[in-house]
């Protein structure tokens, strides 16, 4: 069975590279494997958009469930640095879910969009036979903005630090404990499950990648989705041709991550972390960044560097792309135990 889970860089190569469609001038920044969002020029202003599925996960209450999908569209645009301004949505609904269930998550996108300054655009909503949770749609946010404040994937330049916000595998422990919290609460102390599932409301970069860029000098940013830390800093790497080495030890660590990982037994720093945001910063500017996002109560360091050469070092291993996330198959995985009981 082919893996779960986004696409790597062979399949993009071979099947999504090769057949974008028309080659047009004002396209700045088009589609790389691992790089969150496109560019293109409007009459001089930049227009970054991003497209992501539409997940929602019941189980985690609607309002809950809708929180966190508006956040994965807005996530791969934010880290352009650009405030997010737009956005189409296409909800291709179970038939199952009610109107009640739909008008919840509806009000919780429009209540979020509104704190962002985000107007809807268009969309498309249905009910369909065949459409299944999580996976209930898809939608593009869109942030417009001058091209002066742009922050682009691929800038990372030698000499400059990598600063990482909250840690390893923010999203992999706040889906899962929530999700399979009374199997946890089987084998784990109280603390440490109350940890991993306050971990939920971490699982948003936008504020971080907006502090950081307006504190700056920011030169790149990269949400540490699929395949985490090392998965996000080795495609930044790639991106702007350079190399990153890290330091594991100057990451900061968010209370029950560790507890969580061991439970469901995934490596935290390959494990999907929407919500940790990775910044290439000028040396000049990390100071003030890391200040910006202290003010906002978001903890983050400084926890590498930009190298000459190419890939990523991890306390001094030359480390490779990892490949395949293990949270697809540990949750599925803990889907079918938790049925079973």
């Amino acid at each position: 069975m082919p893996d779960l889970g986004k696409a790597d860089r062979t399949f993009f190569d071979e099947y999504i590279y090769p057949n974008l469609g028309a080659d047009r001038d004002d396209v700045t920044l088009g589609p790389q494997h691992g790089v969150d969002f496109g560019v293109v020029d409007i009459d001089g202003t930049a227009a970054a958009m991003a497209s992501d599925p539409v997940f929602v996960l019941p189980s985690l209450g609607f309002e809950r469930a809708a929180w966190f999908a508006f956040h994965i569209l807005m996530s791969d645009v934010a880290v352009s640095g650009l405030s997010p301004t737009h956005l189409s949505v296409d909800f291709n609904l179970p038939p199952e879910i009610t109107d009640e269930q739909f008008r919840t998550v509806w009000e919780t996108f429009d209540a979020e969009a509104r704190d962002l300054g985000v107007s809807v655009v268009t969309g498309h909503t249905g009910r369909y036979a065949g459409c299944n949770y999580p996976m209930v749609g898809g939608g593009t946010a869109v942030s417009v903005g001058d091209f002066a404040d742009l922050v682009r994937p691929d800038g990372a330049s030698v000499g400059d630090e990598i600063v990482v916000t909250k840690g390893p595998a923010i999203e992999a422990t706040g889906l899962l404990s929530i999700q399979f919290e009374s199997l946890m609460r089987e084998e784990l102390d109280g603390a440490a499950v109350d940890d991993a599932t306050d971990r939920f409301y971490d699982m948003s970069p936008v504020r971080d990648a907006l502090t950081a860029a307006a504190a700056g000098p920011v030169t790149a940013m990269h949400d540490a989705t699929e395949c985490g830390i090392y998965g996000g800093l080795y495609e930044m790497a790639r991106a702007a041709d350079v190399g990153i080495e890290l330091e594991t030890d100057r990451v900061p660590m968010q209370p029950g991550v560790e507890a969580a990982c061991e439970f469901f037994d995934i490596d935290p720093w390959i494990s999907i972390s929407e919500g940790t945001l990775l910044a290439a910063v000028d040396p000049a500017g990390v100071d003030d960044v890391l200040a910006a996002l202290a003010e906002e109560g978001i903890p983050a360091a400084a926890a590498g560097e930009v190298t000459a050469g190419s890939g990523l070092v991890v306390d001094g291993e030359p480390t490779d792309h990892p490949g395949v996330d293990p949270f697809w198959g540990t949750f599925e995985e803990y889907m079918g135990k938790q049925s079973e009981e």
